[in-house]
């Protein structure tokens, strides 16, 4: 009785105010909680630091959205690596540098979940029954059911196949238009995510589907793409055009797959070797005897191809860029390729998946480039139960966010020198192969190491480690390969673009541009 009575004589105060007052109570009062309820979290010795602010609800979404490495690096120094900061009323603790990676990465199912995390983001632009949208074993499995198609057999196919798709966007309207011109200026970011979806498609869906691939098609994918935004994260349906063009465009790509599923299922003609399609119409049966449905399947297509898309077309574009402004690495590269070419006896198009695996420059580029530029500046897991970190005192409760960022070390002058400076030769003597006695663990497809202390984890580490690793740099080699034995270039500009954070993937700010010019071997 005595907090209703408490309640009403609170609520009659209120109401005897003016308007005026009324309003200065209601905009007051949330700040006023906020720093009380900051006041009484600071007082507890069982959580991480919370990083002070301001704005109730807000956060430090402003300071965090702006510059993610640079808040990282200044609550760092100001907490230590572990701390926690508010991000539109949800409550973040990060865990930074390797042990960061070790305690996320190798957490337990039970203990932490991406799909709690991401799974509002990702089903709208994927589909159900996949990926997130289902039980952990399942995307086990169904990461299982694409490495069919990610042998080092099929790579071997995929580099002509790449090839072909990137000189003939060379030579087409919608790209550098070669055959008309000798030079020209070109943004990475119109071409390298057209580049990116053209050679996916053909490589990992066939030649078939990669017809149906035009520039309107491409365009629903980018649509789609779009609807990976910070907003997105926040709210997943909006009565904004552009989450209509996102549900519009996962409509109009899954159709046109479920329907080449359908004609290929109706005629027979299944070859579990000749592209991810039928390899996924082959193994696409669950351990406990339920099959993926055909929507599942498409559903299934498109979210490799968008996982792809945003790596290597963000890659790409750094690494254009990057070499842009480094004529000498533009040289050392070009060097590698005349000398593999001169002992084949061959041409560019004789330069094969194995060739590329040898090539140090171009691999060391691709290296110093994910370094750099990780495509995903912050990873997030949802906390389960309560999580105490290894050798604190230090809970995360319930309900609460784990965030890790490999990003942030592999640009910490903590663990690389000279870290923000693009120097591909620093992995030239660098041994990267694992050690003998790192284990290893298989959730369900395949055997990854267990091990994610190391301080350059670009594709992730544990259960979600991306799987498509090994095709990001067949594709990337061959991308990098097909640029520079045809042409040179520079920044259309003085310097390398800043990124851009308002994205959930660290792209360059544009105007990102490059000035090419046709080599004397340039084929197109």
């Amino acid at each position: 009785m005595a907090i209703i009575d408490l309640i009403i004589g609170g609520y009659n105060a209120f109401v005897s105010l003016s308007l005026a007052q009324q309003l200065s109570v209601i905009v007051i009062a949330p700040f006023v909680y906020n720093i009380l309820w900051q006041f009484f979290y600071s007082l507890r010795k069982d959580r991480a630091p919370l990083v002070f602010y301001w704005i109730p609800w807000f956060g430090s979404a402003i300071p965090y959205g702006m510059g993610p490495y640079q808040f990282f690096e200044d609550c760092r120094q100001k907490h230590g690596d572990i701390f926690a900061f508010v991000l539109l009323g949800k409550v973040m603790t990060v865990y930074l540098g390797p042990k960061g990676h070790e305690f996320i990465f190798n957490s337990k199912l039970s203990e932490v979940s991406a799909a709690d995390a991401y799974k509002h983001l990702t089903t709208p632009v994927f589909g159900k029954g996949v990926i997130y949208d289902c039980p952990n074993h399942r995307l086990m499995e169904q990461k299982k059911f694409a490495k069919y198609a990610l042998t080092t057999a099929a790579f071997k196919t995929y580099v002509p196949k790449i090839r072909e798709e990137i000189l003939n966007y060379f030579k087409s309207p919608e790209g550098l238009q070669t055959t008309q011109k000798s030079t020209g200026v070109v943004s990475v970011m119109k071409t390298q995510p057209e580049i990116t979806i053209f050679t996916a498609s053909r490589s990992l869906l066939g030649e078939e589907m990669r017809r149906k691939f035009d520039t309107s098609f491409a365009q629903s994918f980018a649509d789609l793409d779009k609807g990976f935004t910070p907003l997105n994260f926040v709210f997943s349906n909006l009565p904004l055009p552009n989450y209509r063009r996102r549900d519009e465009a996962q409509r109009r790509i899954s159709n046109t797959f479920k329907a080449f599923i359908k004609k290929r299922r109706e005629s027979g003609d299944i070859d579990p070797s000749r592209d991810l399609i039928d390899s996924l119409l082959t193994h696409s049966t669950y351990k406990d005897g339920v099959k993926m449905t055909d929507q599942e399947i498409s559903n299934l297509l498109i979210g490799i191809l968008m996982g792809g898309q945003h790596t290597s077309a963000a890659t790409s574009a750094w690494f254009l860029l990057h070499l842009g402004e480094r004529p000498d690495l533009q040289d050392e590269i070009f060097e590698e390729i005349n000398k593999t070419l001169k002992e084949k006896g061959g041409s560019l198009n004789d330069l094969t998946y194995e060739d590329l695996q040898n090539m140090t420059s171009i691999n060391n580029v691709i290296k110093e480039t994910l370094r750099m530029h990780m495509p995903l500046h912050s990873i997030m897991r949802k906390v389960m139960q309560n999580l105490l970190v290894p050798n604190t005192n230090i809970v995360v409760p319930k309900g609460h966010y784990l965030v890790v960022s490999p990003g942030y070390t592999m640009t910490s002058e903590r663990f690389f020198n000279k870290a923000h400076e693009f120097e591909p030769r620093r992995w030239k003597n660098v041994v990267t192969e694992k050690p003998a006695n790192d284990e290893s663990v298989d959730y369900g497809f395949g055997a990854v190491s267990k091990g994610v202390s190391s301080p350059y984890l670009p594709f992730g580490g544990g259960r979600h480690r991306c799987i498509g690793e090994q095709f990001a740099y067949v594709q990337l080699g061959t991308i990098m390969s097909t640029f520079v034995y045809n042409f040179k270039w520079k920044l259309n500009g003085q310097s390398v673009p800043k990124i851009d954070f308002t994205s959930m993937v660290t792209l360059p700010e544009e105007p990102a541009e490059i000035v090419w010019e046709k080599r004397e071997t340039c084929i197109v």
